[in-house]
């Protein structure tokens, strides 16, 4: 079987750096846009992130992945991890506003949860209850 190498830059991706799709037999790993400013190092250790998903057995983060990460990191000085904040690898996000647009609350102790969108939960918050066990009130913020 040839192996036909197929690298995507994603420009939606915001909160992962990569990942590794597949369809059938044919593999593609995905980037974030946001590794284009980032150094080489960081580009070639997610790159080699990815690429081990391909490998037999090592399509989640269980313990045949995280050995032959152990050994990439070793031979390449690479800090393969499943994930890792913006600052660690020297990459800046640029800020998104996040407009929360309900409050769901809590009669009974008070305890706030923020959604973004409307939800099961924001129409009809008489179906649950917080794990207080108090009645939730959703307010639109």
């Amino acid at each position: 079987m040839a192996i036909k190498p197929h690298v995507v830059v994603n420009r939606r991706a915001k909160k992962r750096y990569g990942c590794c799709i597949k369809k059938g037999f044919v593999f593609t790993i995905e980037l974030s846009w946001l590794l284009l400013e980032a150094d080489e190092k960081v580009c070639r250790q997610t790159l080699a992130h990815e690429v081990l998903h391909t490998c037999f057995g090592c399509r989640n983060h269980q313990a045949r992945g995280k050995e032959y990460a152990r050994r990439m990191n070793e031979a390449y000085g690479y800090d393969i991890k499943r994930t890792e904040k913006a600052e660690a690898l020297g990459l800046s996000i640029p800020e998104k506003s996040v407009k929360v647009k309900y409050l769901v609350t809590c009669e009974s102790c008070g305890a706030v949860t923020e959604r973004l969108r409307a939800s099961k939960l924001t129409k009809y918050p008489y179906r649950y209850r917080c794990k207080c066990g108090g009645k939730l009130k959703v307010t639109q913020n």
